[in-house]
């Protein structure tokens, strides 16, 4: 009877993971069904799929961060100053209306624009070859989640630029419909450790002022945000778009 018991209890779980030889295998229960995923170091077949993943994730940032774009005082005064000055030269109310909207419509195709040169950029640059680039260099790595036998998310860790002691995480990207089953949480703690066990002090990340469900994912992972800067473009300084920057201690976790 005891036993029984034993086993309802386990049953119970909402979460456990198992360690196997090729990868982490996780199963999440949720309040609906049970998701169970594997992370796993990348492999040369999921190159397209690694690619994919990342250029949809970053291009949902584009209608957000159009909006928040629109929402800057300065974009505000620029667009009502146009507006008011056709009103009262034209005499009419058409034109101005024409004039704000061909406006959007260049601030939206401008925001698109940056996005799009950014993933092309990255595409072409670190994950045109991601062996080469990850997993051949030291203290590099590069990993997808699998979900019923396809990839359904990736991240990388890599030396941070200007701090010997931190690895930084980058790349970590979950496909739309795979999201709040734990992979990210997950993903994150894989990068935890592996910076933990190559003897470095702290993970560290960067994500944009738009980015707000990453922002609490990694502040709920116990990342701190410790500093916020302007991207270095011209529409980002006048349009106040922020990068923030978030640091992970692994030591001192592993220690309490």
């Amino acid at each position: 009877m005891s036993s029984e018991l034993e086993g309802i209890r386990f049953e119970k779980r909402q979460v456990f993971c198992l360690v196997r030889t090729r990868g982490l295998c996780c199963t999440s229960e949720g309040a609906s069904a049970m998701s169970c995923f594997k992370v796993r170091r990348y492999q040369d077949e999921d190159k397209e799929v690694v690619k994919e993943i990342f250029a949809l994730g970053m291009s949902e940032h584009v209608p957000t961060s159009f909006m928040y774009v629109l929402k800057q005082p300065l974009i505000q005064m620029v667009l009502m100053c146009i507006f008011c000055s056709l009103l009262a030269s034209s005499k009419s109310f058409l034109l101005p209306v024409l004039a704000v909207t061909l406006l959007l419509a260049g601030t939206r195709q401008t925001v698109s624009y940056l996005f799009m040169s950014y993933i092309d950029a990255s595409l072409k640059d670190d994950l045109g070859c991601i062996k080469k680039n990850y997993l051949e260099k030291k203290d590099s790595c590069f990993w997808v989640a699998e979900s019923e036998g396809q990839v359904v998310a990736t991240m990388a860790c890599v030396p941070a630029k200007g701090q010997e002691e931190c690895l930084e995480l980058k790349r970590l990207s979950v496909r739309r419909n795979h999201r709040g089953k734990g992979i990210a949480k997950a993903l994150c703690k894989v990068a935890a450790d592996f910076t933990r066990d190559r003897g470095y002090q702290a993970v560290v990340l960067y994500v944009s002022v738009v980015q707000t469900d990453a922002q609490k994912l990694y502040e709920h992972m116990r990342f701190r945000k410790i500093r916020q800067f302007l991207f270095p473009k011209l529409i980002s300084k006048l349009t106040n778009f922020y990068i923030f920057e978030y640091r992970l201690e692994v030591q001192e976790s592993s220690a309490s």
